[in-house]
């Protein structure tokens, strides 16, 4: 039987009750390999098989004491009655005594890609039924952009949903330039499931038809599927600059679009004065752009000449703004298409991104599909995603953030479902000393035994998504799936849905979680409401009898190929954005309004609080690149074959420039210790020409393995980057994360390895 994940669609072979293997789908050209990581791990040791408390918990409760003891203590194996209650009765606690502003649900993490056993939404609307809860805005991988973008073009997912189709490149692109590439390991996943995995094929037939590829970037890998690309190794970070060098030559040559700017976007002339030295004595000049990006100016001249030449789409990395002062990337290669003038038409302009996620650029129809309703919150504190240590460090603190000054909720109760703090947070040793210290009670759904699940107080076993039915489906995706059960639930594990209802039972609301619907009743209504959404687009869809017999739905595709702003280019009265202005906004009086120093009114240049051209390099010379891994999607499944097989002496693998490598006596295959001030980490090590000199990458996605967890700042030894990575906020007005802001030293670890022990079970203990 069919099932959908993340990174692709699986035909699922059982035997006696037990998975015996998984088929990638027919109709997937290019399927991701992560999926063979599901059989041994759905049955593997690291399942949470039965409801478990912390023995200091169930014995000296909420004490501080017995709090400094997450991730170090024994649980004990309770019933499910047992611990369903401990966590009613401490819900009733601190809403009653503290407020519903006291819980903390932000429960970050993609969990399933089947949309009503959704951890996140099944979390937040049983939270909502008790009277809401503090939730988190946008996310890790786009926290910059998604406040930016409402600013200064449109709404993130509005855009995505536009974003040209690849088949438009193909038809007519001359020249994609992409700042951080196009990788291929991340287009491999799509969040709600992706069923055709079509970028490394796309990625040739434009080769075919003659597009060119450029790739500035500190990694010729992220661009490894286009055939021939170019490679501008610049140093990370400095994006910006490198195009701010186009924008002068542009402007400087007479290039620029003036009829595209006066027409489309507002206030372009403050820009132009920054850009050629006239607002402060500082011309962005290609050899001023050169001397901080550390390539030839003749490199910048260059390309800029053939951007404005050719018919060119500018493509920018999500990793981008995952880095201090990580909007400007993003509104400089706005801007930048701005000036060539090509937004609108097929094949030019801007895409935010092609790569980061499978789905983009696919030529496919936005279709509604099946939602869990979660209700209204009535909590209205919401924190950036990426401040959850400053939440718990700092209960009534005040902070900037997108035009308002905000206060932090005194956090006392944590519920996390469906996701991996441990994994997505930076600066991991400061973010225990929260975790441990804050909270009074942290409360895990979890299907494995994680960092999250080993640093909680009450861990619920949920199943899988092979032990429930659910839909799986992505409103770009060509296909629904139905996802049938197909093995018993492991042991006493439930559905997040069966888990929450029963809860709600003892908490009085149950009427109000469950409106009187099981698992197949909520899939009926569900996918009824979203047949009747796709009816009013013209869009027919089967009965869902016929879509649960036949295994899945093909979405037809659209009449012709996206091209994303076609209409506002044709008219941009009848069309116009929801900016203020109605335009582009180069320059957003709104944003100058706030006077952050750190966010001006227009793009423009701040040097990263850490990178190659600062004097910290002195000390740690390498600058860090945590990116998605190849081998599992964020930490999910790396317990799981693809991952394990993977690692270089049982840990992540680093990789460095061989002059780096050979400069440290460090060869590959090595274990190396990865040092600053934040932390240490191991890590096993490849050696690559393809990774700029200066540079060490270190993908994200192991699961958190301090050598000594009583003790602050212990050694990681699996290759967790977050001990490295700097927890600060890209800016006043975007607070996102900047993982990409990193500078560390590498040495060779000298002496016995320690054990990894993260795919470990806690120990056990009686009462």
């Amino acid at each position: 039987m069919l099932t959908s994940t993340h990174w692709g669609v699986y035909d699922i072979a059982v035997k006696d009750g037990k998975v015996t293997g998984v088929t990638p789908f027919e109709r997937d050209p290019d399927p991701s390999p992560i999926g063979h990581s599901i059989p041994g791990a759905v049955q593997g040791p690291m399942r949470v098989r039965h409801p478990a408390v912390r023995k200091s918990y169930l014995e000296h409760g909420t004490s501080p004491a017995s709090r400094r003891k997450r991730g170090a203590d024994a649980f004990v194996n309770v019933s499910w009655n047992e611990a369903l209650d401990l966590v009613a009765a401490e819900l009733k606690r601190v809403t009653t005594q503290h407020g519903n502003s006291a819980v903390f649900a932000g429960s970050y993490g993609w969990s399933s890609a089947g949309r009503f056993h959704h951890a996140q939404s099944q979390v937040h609307r049983f939270m909502n039924c008790l009277g809401g809860y503090v939730a988190h805005l946008g996310t890790y991988s786009l926290g910059a952009a998604r406040t930016l973008l409402p600013r200064i073009l449109m709404d993130m997912d509005v855009m995505r949903s536009q974003q040209t189709a690849w088949v438009s490149l193909e038809q007519h692109c001359e020249l994609l330039v992409a700042f951080g590439g196009v990788p291929s390991k991340n287009a491999q996943v799509n969040s709600g499931g992706i069923s055709q995995h079509e970028v490394r094929p796309m990625l040739k037939r434009l080769a075919a038809a003659g597009v060119k590829f450029v790739n500035v970037s500190p990694l010729r890998q992220d661009f490894e599927s286009a055939p021939g690309a170019e490679w501008v190794p610049v140093r990370p970070n400095t994006d910006t600059a490198f195009m701010l060098g186009l924008a002068h030559t542009l402007i400087a040559d007479d290039k620029h679009d003036k009829a595209f700017l006066a027409k489309y976007c507002t206030d372009f002339e403050p820009f132009r004065k920054y850009v050629m030295g006239e607002s402060d004595g500082v011309a962005k000049s290609a050899a001023w752009a050169a001397q901080i990006c550390d390539v030839p100016a003749e490199t910048i001249t260059n390309l800029a000449r053939r951007m404005a030449q050719s018919r060119t789409m500018i493509n920018v990395a999500w990793a981008l703004q995952r880095g201090d002062h990580g909007e400007q990337p993003y509104w400089m290669a706005i801007t930048l298409a701005c000036l060539l003038g090509q937004i609108g038409t097929p094949g030019g302009g801007f895409a935010l991104a092609y790569g980061p996620v499978g789905i983009e650029g696919a030529n496919a129809r936005t279709v509604p599909g099946p939602l869990l309703p979660q209700g209204m919150n009535a909590v209205k504190t919401p924190i950036p995603v990426a401040r959850i240590t400053d939440m718990l460090e700092n209960p009534g603190g005040k902070y900037d953030f997108d035009g308002k000054v905000c206060t932090y909720p005194d956090i006392r109760l944590i519920y996390w479902a469906g996701g991996n703090p441990f994994h997505h947070h930076q600066d991991l040793n400061r973010f225990v000393r929260a975790w441990r210290s804050k909270p009074e009670t942290i409360v895990v759904n979890e299907q494995y035994w994680n960092p999250a699940a080993k640093f909680a107080d009450i861990v619920l076993p949920a199943n899988t998504m092979l032990e429930r039915g659910d839909i799986g489906s992505s409103n770009r995706d060509r296909h629904m799936i139905a996802m049938k059960r197909v093995i018993d639930p492991v042991a006493e594990s439930r559905s997040d849905y069966d888990i929450f209802s029963e809860l709600s039972g003892k908490l009085g609301v149950k009427e109000k979680f469950t409106e009187g619907r099981n698992e197949a009743a909520w899939l009926r209504h569900m996918y009824d409401v979203a047949r009747e959404r796709a009816k009013k687009i013209g869009i027919e869809q089967p009965s869902f009898e016929a879509f649960w017999s036949e295994g899945l739905i093909e979405v037809p595709a659209p009449l012709e190929p996206a091209v994303m702003l076609k209409k506002f280019r044709e008219d941009p009265v009848a069309n116009k954005l929801p900016t203020p202005s109605g335009k582009i906004e180069i320059t957003s009086p709104t944003i100058a309004s706030f006077h952050y120093d750190d966010c001006p009114g227009h793009p423009a240049w701040f040097a990263p609080v850490e990178w190659l051209g600062s004097p910290l390099t002195k000390k740690y010379p390498l600058h860090l690149m945590s990116h998605q891994p190849s081998t599992k999607l964020h930490s999910q499944y790396d317990h799981g074959s693809v991952s394990v097989a993977s690692k270089i002496q049982g840990r992540e693998a680093m990789t460095l420039h061989p002059q780096d490598a050979a400069a440290r006596g460090i060869k590959a295959g090595d274990v190396v210790r990865v040092f600053n001030d934040r932390g240490a980490c191991l890590a096993g090590v490849k050696i690559d020409d393809g990774v700029r000199q200066g540079v060490a990458v270190l993908p994200t996605g192991a699961w958190f393995d301090p050598l000594d967890v009583t003790v602050d700042n212990s050694l990681e030894k699996h290759g967790n980057p977050n001990v490295l990575t700097l927890d600060k906020g890209t800016s006043k007005l975007t607070q996102g994360c900047t993982a990409h802001t990193t500078l560390v030293e590498v040495e060779l670890f000298k002496g016995e390895l320690p054990r990894v022990t993260a795919f470990d079970p806690p120990a056990f203990t009686s009462r």
